[in-house]
């Protein structure tokens, strides 16, 4: 006989940006910088992501497409990849997010794609702790999960190899 898993997820909502502490809202204005310099020719949807490292080092990173669309990088794999090739080693704390069109506002909050979801899991498993998530659009309403375990419950990892 089977038996229901109920999986359940707590996120708390920002009004705005002025609700943040303040390192929160000094990262997630490394990522509105970083979304303005994304390469997103085909989507017109850019994003920018800001990281802070355990060092107090802050790396941003952004969309960058491809015409050959899987050859392009999200904003916060850019990011992540960036953080790891150049502070090997070093703990993420936080990550924020800005998403949406280039060319009008957009205030519904875009989180992390699978494909990002995976890789921010595959580094809170490797540094054994969360980093945190702050999402947005180009405006509006924040959302911040405590740990990607609060967007992927029952990650895939390398206990199933």
């Amino acid at each position: 006989m089977s038996k229901k898993l109920n999986i359940s997820t707590s996120l708390e909502v920002y009004e705005n940006l002025q609700e943040l502490a303040s390192e929160d809202f000094l990262l997630m204005e490394h990522a509105v910088k970083a979304r303005s310099r994304a390469y997103a020719p085909y989507s017109e949807f850019a994003v920018g992501c800001a990281i802070l490292l355990e060092n107090n080092e802050i790396v941003t990173g952004n969309n960058q497409e491809n015409a050959a669309y899987p050859s392009g990088l999200c904003a916060e794999r850019v990011a992540l990849f960036y953080a790891g090739s150049q502070y090997p080693g070093v703990p993420v704390k936080k990550m924020v997010l800005t998403a949406g069109p280039m060319s009008s506002d957009f205030f519904k909050p875009v989180p992390p794609c699978g494909a990002c979801r995976q890789v921010i899991s595959e580094y809170e498993k490797r540094q054994e702790n969360g980093i945190e998530i702050y999402f947005m659009g180009t405006g509006g309403k924040v959302v911040r999960a405590s740990s990607m375990e609060s967007l992927l419950p029952l990650s895939f990892d390398k206990n199933y190899l």
